[in-house]
């Protein structure tokens, strides 16, 4: 069965950097895209940034050029970068897999991984 599970998430002071590794099985990665989505208390969940199979790159306008995200292929690993971080960035951050295309609406979800900026 698909599993995405994520790590490094924690807690940081503003300013800060911290690296969201995802690791995926169970289906084939290649030809697909990959996302990471954040939700926080009492906000509804939305995308952060997305890449292809083609390696383009796509971000929410409050992230950009303070998160870069990066793929693997041969390890089937996905990551998320996050410099200066700010109080706001605090959330559950999830990885995310759509089959094909990235049209923000994922067939797969990991399980989350809590960023606390304070």
């Amino acid at each position: 069965h698909v599993q995405l599970v994520e790590s490094g998430g924690g807690s940081v002071q503003p300013g800060g950097s911290l690296r969201l590794s995802c690791g995926a099985s169970g289906y084939t990665y290649s030809g697909n895209c990959m996302g990471w989505f954040r939700q926080a208390p009492g906000k509804e969940r939305e995308g952060v940034a997305t890449i292809d199979s083609d390696d383009n790159r796509r971000y929410v306008g409050s992230v950009k050029g303070r998160f870069t995200i990066s793929q693997d292929s041969a390890k089937k690993t996905l990551y998320l970068q996050m410099n200066s971080l700010k109080p706001e960035d605090t959330a559950m951050y999830y990885c995310a897999a759509e089959l094909r295309y990235c049209t923000l609406r994922p067939n797969y979800w990991g399980q989350g991984t809590q960023v606390t900026v304070s």
